[in-house]
């Protein structure tokens, strides 16, 4: 269940590790608690869910999307105003910043997570969230090392002015778009 609703995440978080590497933001430790803190909050969320009780109507998730699609345009608006290769990647620079990209990008998290925790129990389901431990870890570990590779890190300091945005930017949008959230405010 952890790989089926994560697996974006090991394209954000090697971006985010990218960008610590080339820009020296956000620095690794920061990476690894705004992801453990990104997730609790939506194991969190969808505990409080299963509980009976709604955090976020459904029908309005789709907005956390507006979080790295608002983080992306921020730092593609300081790659223009920038001059020459002084542009920045660092799109999310903090522990906070990178929590709300994890939390934006789970919306899917809480579709699953709430109606598996409603039905397995409290027992169950405390070793499900230390398994999802141990999945963040896991994951912040092979993101970091995909991350780490000199020829990568290169391209990301010669264009990640423009990529580090332009992902986030795109994750945001598929966010929202694919929540059918559009639809309800038009």
């Amino acid at each position: 269940m952890f790989v089926g609703t994560n697996i974006d995440d090991i394209i954000v978080l090697t971006v985010l590790f990218l960008s610590g590497r080339a820009e020296g933001r956000p620095r690794g430790r920061q990476i690894w608690a705004g992801q453990y803190l990104g997730i609790a909050a939506l194991v969190a969320v969808s505990v409080i869910a299963a509980l009976g009780l709604t955090v976020v109507p459904d029908d309005w998730v789709g907005l956390l999307g507006l979080v790295p699609l608002a983080l992306g345009v921020r730092g593609l608006v300081s790659a223009m105003r920038a001059a020459g290769d002084d542009a920045s990647p660092v799109v999310a620079g903090s522990m906070l910043a990178v929590s709300g990209v994890t939390i934006a990008n789970g919306a899917d998290n809480i579709s699953v997570y709430t109606p598996v925790f409603r039905t397995i129990g409290a027992g169950p389901t405390a070793v499900t969230i230390a398994v999802f431990a141990a999945g963040v870890a896991l994951w912040c570990l092979a993101a970091s090392w995909l991350g780490s590779h000199k020829k990568v890190i290169e391209i990301v300091e010669r264009y990640g002015r423009w990529l580090v945005p332009a992902v986030f930017i795109a994750i945001g949008t598929l966010i929202v778009v694919e929540s059918g959230v559009l639809g309800k405010i038009a």
